[in-house]
Formats: C-alpha cells, structure tokens, sequence
C-alpha cells in the first residue's frame, strides 16, 4: 500500500496509507454435473455391503455406463451385483450390464457389491462415469 507522507511536524512526520483498489475475482460458474452418486453402506467391522446409485442429471440419455472411483483405504471388493466390476488396487471399474445399460433422463440405475478391508473403511470421494465427473450425494 503506498504511504503518503503528510509534513505537519517535521520531527514527527504523520504517515498516512493511500487505499489501493484491489481487484475482486469473480468464479466462474460452471453446470451442475451431469451424473451424480449416492454411495451407501452397511459396515460389520472387517467388511460392508455398498449399494451405489448413478443418477442421470443430463437431458439425454446414457447408453452404456461405467463408473470409476478409487478406494482410499484398503478396502476389495469380494462380490458384485448388477455390474461388471475390475479392481487394481485402490481403483474400481464398474461396468453396466445388458439389462441395465440406459439411464434416462432423470432416470438412475443401482449396483451393490460386498468387500472386506482393514484399517479405516472411508468412502470414496470422486467419481466418473463414463470420464466426467459426478457430484456425490451425502
């Protein structure tokens, strides 16, 4: 900030600050997500059952899904229904079935699966379908 200096006493000068403008930043908004993701789950202490629904937020509709996330702990998926599922490591693919492959407008598809693990059993926090983010439902 500059400092204007104000001589009303040359010995003990006044200083005064000259208020500087500071530009203010305005976020640019960006659309809501086009998919997003309700993660649910029943923990016993070594392992959980999760029931996940994609919901389809868009205008048109999804034909042929696969949703990604990585776990953040240890957790691995035992069992899986009402997708296909590949795990490497942290990371989790679930891809729809025959039968459950559209998701229209407005509409959701739902998929569960069965997993132990050790340590914390946090939930995931990003997931994609198809390559674009989804919000995630609390």
């Amino acid at each position: 900030m500059p400092l204007t200096i104000v001589q009303s006493d040359v010995t003990n000068p006044t200083f005064t600050p000259t208020p500087t403008i500071t530009p203010t930043h305005t976020p640019t908004q960006h659309p809501s997500a086009a998919c997003a993701v309700t993660y649910s789950m029943n923990d016993w202490g070594s392992g959980f059952t999760a029931n996940v629904t994609i919901a389809n937020n868009g205008s048109t509709a999804i034909n042929g899904w696969t949703l990604a996330w990585a776990f953040p702990g240890s957790q691995t998926i035992t069992n899986l229904w009402s997708g296909s599922y590949t795990q490497s490591g942290q990371s989790v693919s679930v891809t729809n079935l025959g039968y459950n492959a559209n998701i229209p407008p407005n509409g959701n598809v739902n998929f569960g699966f069965n997993a132990n693990y050790s340590g914390a059993n946090a939930r995931p926090a990003v997931f994609s379908l198809n390559g674009s983010l989804c919000s995630v439902n609390p």
